[in-house]
């Protein structure tokens, strides 16, 4: 494994990824924050165009990476969707 260049950013969407799961499996998180958190990342996108310093499509490959975890979450810890309001 040593010599292997790996982005940072790719680096820290392992960790964060990681850190996630972990959260959601200790039941620190439930899916319904991971689902605000997703919704959150999307509101990014919308932000982006805007007011953010962001790049746009940065802000949308996290919300396709949010949205994949999100679902990866679900199907492994399960739990209840958040209620509709």
């Amino acid at each position: 494994m040593e010599g292997i260049e790996v982005d940072s950013g790719d680096k820290a969407i392992i960790i964060l990824q990681s850190l996630i799961c972990y959260l959601r499996e200790k039941n620190v998180l439930s899916r319904a924050d991971i689902e605000e958190l997703k919704d959150r990342v999307d509101a990014r996108i919308s932000a982006a165009q805007h007011s953010m310093p962001c790049d746009v499509a940065t802000a949308a490959a996290a919300s396709r990476e949010m949205a994949s975890l999100e679902q990866f979450c679900g199907k492994r810890y399960g739990g209840k969707h958040r209620k509709s309001h």
